[in-house]
């Protein structure tokens, strides 16, 4: 059989015409064709203005990337793209696996685009396995309405294991997605751990999905959640469950009743509705939007984002030291020793992340 690549002219073609190496799938596929532009930063930005988002998620992309020569990329186009960000209402969403988050956002997706117009922009984090480091990124195969329509895009990101479960880089994806011209955002959360307080720092409307019928209903009233969400909504409230779900609104409203007022002035509000039938879908959306013009006519909208923009900027060099710690040659070398150190019972832990930040803090002088 005479393979195109031990073909004398086929060869001399190939590499004579610089088409490079020889594809094992096609050999005639010309690999310079299908060779991804070189963006600057400028065409970054000149394509996001433009609501482009094939390049407005390669944009995203390079704030998530860990390389040092992305980042510095993604630093100069966020700065230049956060002149034209700011004028969405950005909503996070949260609650427990199987509360039926990605079907509900779906849901609304859909009747925020109908009702109000404009852009939207859903922002799913993902769980990354703590094994394998990887991430299924499966949440927008559940939205199968939003991921057709015109005026949305949806960002599935692996939380990489960042702050309990929001991504690292989600608010400044935000600030992409609001100069692209999305007036609009969801922030879905993986609904564990920590990273509802990370969502609630970064959006102007919290919103929990719980659900009724699963034990307990106590079990769901959680100080520290409960003090956060903006909004508490029962889904799956269709068929036998109900009755259930209007038991557990009422025990949700009761227990909402023995906490201080917020900051805000608003008294969070507890509803029922169907993600799977698209019931009461409006209410609690009606509800999302009487929040907003509470807080924009009292002014706490603005305070709330400055107290976060503040929150981010200390993460933000928590983040960096941290980095910078775990990068530093010396104690890179320092750091087996200590822990073989620790593992034999020779040191404490306290003890040898005391030598260790001391040694850090000495190279540092």
């Amino acid at each position: 059989m005479n393979h195109p690549e031990n073909n004398d002219e086929y060869k001399g073609l190939t590499v004579n015409s610089g088409v490079g190496p020889v594809s094992i799938v096609n050999p005639y596929l010309n690999r310079k064709r299908f060779a991804r532009k070189r963006f600057t930063a400028d065409d970054y930005v000149k394509g996001i203005l433009e609501g482009n988002t094939a390049i407005l998620g390669q944009a995203v992309t390079l704030v998530e990337s860990v390389n040092p020569e992305h980042q510095q990329m993604a630093q100069e186009v966020i700065e230049k793209c956060l002149p034209y960000s700011g004028k969405s209402v950005r909503i996070g969403i949260s609650g427990v696996p199987g509360a039926g988050k990605s079907t509900s956002i779906d849901e609304f997706g859909v009747h925020v685009l109908k009702e109000y117009g404009g852009k939207l922009a859903v922002l799913a984090i993902d769980p990354s396995s703590e094994k394998t480091k990887g991430s299924i990124l499966g949440d927008k195969t559940r939205m199968e309405k939003l991921s057709v329509h015109p005026d949305s895009f949806i960002r599935p990101s692996p939380s990489a294991g960042s702050l309990g479960g929001v991504a690292r880089k989600t608010r400044e994806t935000i600030i992409l997605c609001e100069a692209a011209g999305y007036d609009k955002i969801f922030v879905e959360t993986v609904g564990v751990g920590q990273s509802e307080t990370a969502c609630h720092s970064m959006v102007d409307f919290f919103l929990l999905i719980q659900l009724a019928g699963t034990g307990d209903e106590l079990q769901g009233i959680k100080r520290g959640i409960m003090e956060m969400a903006d909004g508490i909504v029962i889904n799956k409230c269709d068929g036998n469950n109900v009755e259930k779900c209007q038991l557990a609104a009422t025990q949700f409203r009761n227990a909402l009743m023995l906490f201080p007022p917020s900051e805000s002035g608003w008294m969070p509000k507890v509803l029922t509705y169907s993600g799977f039938y698209g019931l009461g879908i409006k209410e609690v959306w009606d509800m999302v939007f009487e929040y907003v013009d509470h807080v924009k006519a009292n002014g706490y909208f603005e305070h709330r984002r400055n107290e976060q923009a503040k929150y981010w900027m200390y993460e933000s060099i928590n983040e960096q030291l941290r980095n910078n710690f775990f990068h530093n040659p010396t104690i890179v070398d320092m750091l087996q020793a200590s822990e073989q150190a620790v593992l034999e019972g020779r040191k404490t832990s306290f003890v040898a992340a005391k030598q260790l930040l001391d040694s850090y803090f000495a190279l540092l002088h």
